[in-house]
């Protein structure tokens, strides 16, 4: 399992840093005792100049590796502590190595093109489980979206959009142009025949009214018996004009209509004084406060019903809503041409977001760096490579004493 936490990190590290501080103090010692019996056993010769070179060359990448993290013994050696010094420049330094190596356009381009991220999304999303969990995850960010939504701002966004693309465009020429579209190609006609349908059976049901009516408008003088054959008359003529409008479709009554529907129409688109009324009228409904209330209300409803929906696995925007996402993971991992146009919009999409913010990219590690203090920056890049580097002060002393050994014997050769 690798090393992911800090604690781990310095454990190994200190770890390393014994094993190579060890060998040193090996060399040292096998030196030691070389020194003081080459005279009599001359062969220690050769390993005292083979343990002296593993001292030279651990003790040189001793201080190679401390001078990077700090001031070896603690003495302010120039160059030495060169992390903790040079921390702002190598922060830009990786910034803008990233910036080049990992995020240039022919990076970005080759290693999102070569995802084919549409056909396995498509396959994911076409399970049942994937189209369920897309539905979950949307219903949670929806009702997230709602609870932050403000009721008093939706609701000025929505009378602001409503003055300006209903209150301030003219509707009295568009209602013209419509109403003269409507009676030229004769679709009032069927309204003219439900009113005459329901003024019909108005009539039949109220013989009684209307015969009411004409005797209270009846001379006082005239006996109740004629007023009332009079009403009964009336009543029967009524009936019967409402049913010739009604059965014939080029009655007077009709053709009157068309006129006057035709009439208004043009007015409508240009008679300044029918202009102006209609537009008084449409500031006079839509300008109403009760209209605003019923906006409030609507929304409120609107709010608590999309809310339900979305929260109930059972509802059915929730199930149509997992079927879609199910049909479009199924279009997705077999129709090649939609994937490849969705990879290809990705890899744009991708390409432009590098392109845009990666100098923004760059400049957040350079400034997360040059936030951090010398000696933390300094810990923290000890503990990631710290524990490598003791290798070198291992292969430093094994290099060392062949080096001391090759160079000590390769001397002797030549001098004997």
């Amino acid at each position: 399992m690798g090393i992911t936490t800090d604690e781990e990190r310095a454990a190994a590290l200190r770890r390393m840093k014994r094993v190579a501080t060890g060998l040193l103090v090996a060399m040292a010692a096998v030196f030691s005792v070389a020194f003081a019996l080459q005279d009599r056993y001359p062969w220690l010769e050769y390993v005292r100049a083979a343990a002296e070179g593993g001292m030279v060359g651990a003790l040189a990448d001793w201080f190679a590796v401390t001078a990077l993290f700090r001031h070896p013994l603690g003495l302010r050696i120039p160059h030495t502590a060169i992390i903790a010094r040079k921390k702002d420049q190598i922060g830009e330094s990786l910034g803008g190595f990233v910036q080049e190596n990992f995020l240039s356009d022919a990076v970005v381009t080759e290693k999102v093109g070569n995802l084919r991220f549409a056909a396995a999304a498509g396959a994911w999303l076409a399970r049942p489980a994937g189209a369920e969990r897309v539905a979950r995850e949307g219903a949670t960010a929806i009702r997230g979206l709602l609870d932050v939504l403000d009721d008093e701002d939706v609701l000025r966004l929505v009378e602001s959009l409503a003055r300006q693309h209903m209150l301030a465009p003219q509707w009295s020429s568009t209602l013209g142009r419509i109403l003269e579209t409507v009676v030229r190609d004769g679709h009032h006609r069927q309204l003219v025949d439900l009113v005459a349908d329901r003024a019909g059976a108005w009539v039949a049901a109220n013989r009684e009214t209307v015969v009411g009516l004409v005797s209270d408008r009846s001379p006082s003088w005239l006996p109740g018996m004629l007023d009332h054959l009079v009403g009964d008359r009336v009543h029967r003529e009524l009936g019967k004009f409402i049913a010739a409008v009604r059965a014939d479709p080029d009655h007077a009554v009709r053709r009157s209509v068309d006129a006057w529907l035709a009439a208004f129409a043009a007015d409508m688109q240009r008679d300044p004084d029918t202009i102006q009324k209609v537009e008084r009228l449409k500031h006079s409904v839509l300008g109403d406060p009760q209209l605003r209330e019923l906006a409030a209300t609507g929304w409120s409803s609107v709010k608590a019903a999309l809310v339900d929906a979305v929260e109930n696995p059972e509802s059915e925007l929730r199930r149509s809503f997992v079927r879609a996402v199910a049909d479009f993971g199924r279009r997705l991992s077999t129709d090649e041409r939609l994937a490849g146009k969705v990879d290809a919009w990705i890899a744009g999409a991708a390409t432009y977001l590098v392109r845009t913010y990666r100098g923004q990219i760059a400049g957040v590690i350079q400034e997360t760096v040059a936030l951090w203090d010398g000696e933390e920056t300094s810990r923290k890049i000890e503990l990631q490579v710290g524990r490598d580097l003791q290798f070198i002060r291992i292969n430093g002393t094994v290099v060392g004493a062949l080096a001391g050994l090759a160079i000590y014997t390769t001397a002797s050769a030549l001098l004997a």
